[in-house]
């Protein structure tokens, strides 16, 4: 579960927040337009953050990674937006 602290510790200026409660956070990133969705899990033994992305609001979500944590999962969308900025090529499906 998502605690209000860590909830609280997202970046507005950096994200639009569009859902942020215990279990679920959908997020827009203000530079590159893309949409993550993260959702706990709790286990026994611990919880995990599952991390999907999506490159525009109409395509569907596809897996991005695994956190141990709410803030590991935004310091890992935050890296992944360097990426796409510092000139990444586009793919192309056929």
């Amino acid at each position: 579960m998502f605690t209000t602290e860590e909830l609280q510790a997202i970046d507005r200026k950096y994200f639009t927040v569009i859902v942020a409660d215990a279990y679920d956070v959908t997020l827009i990133s203000n530079n590159t337009k893309h949409v993550w969705y993260i959702h706990n899990v709790e286990l026994k033994d611990r919880n995990v953050c599952l991390v999907y992305h999506k490159h525009k609001i109409n395509h569907p979500y596809h897996s991005h990674s695994r956190c141990g944590t709410l803030r590991r999962a935004i310091r890992d969308i935050k890296s992944h937006d360097q990426f796409q900025l510092n000139g990444r090529k586009p793919v192309y499906k056929h």
